[in-house]
């Protein structure tokens, strides 16, 4: 296996470096099981559910998200 370091990657042109973190993250996606979660992450994730789970309508929309994303209104809560 050839090994290439990260002054290499850092001189590759954007859209090589785009791809090759395409490739990565697709190969991190590929084996989900293999990402460790904290027990701390678990326990939020888990609260966070049977709160959703108790008012589904509590939140925002998925257009009220991108919309907050666009503008940039999310960084302001």
């Amino acid at each position: 296996m050839s090994t290439i370091s990260i002054s290499d990657i850092l001189e590759l042109p954007v859209q090589e470096r785009i791809q090759l973190v395409e490739l990565i993250w697709d190969s991190v996606a590929a084996t989900p099981e293999a990402v460790e979660v904290s027990p701390e992450l678990k326990a939020e994730l888990e609260l966070r559910m049977l709160e959703f789970e108790r008012n589904p309508e509590s939140g925002y929309s998925w257009d009220q998200v991108k919309s907050r994303l666009k503008d940039g209104s999310w960084r302001t809560d």
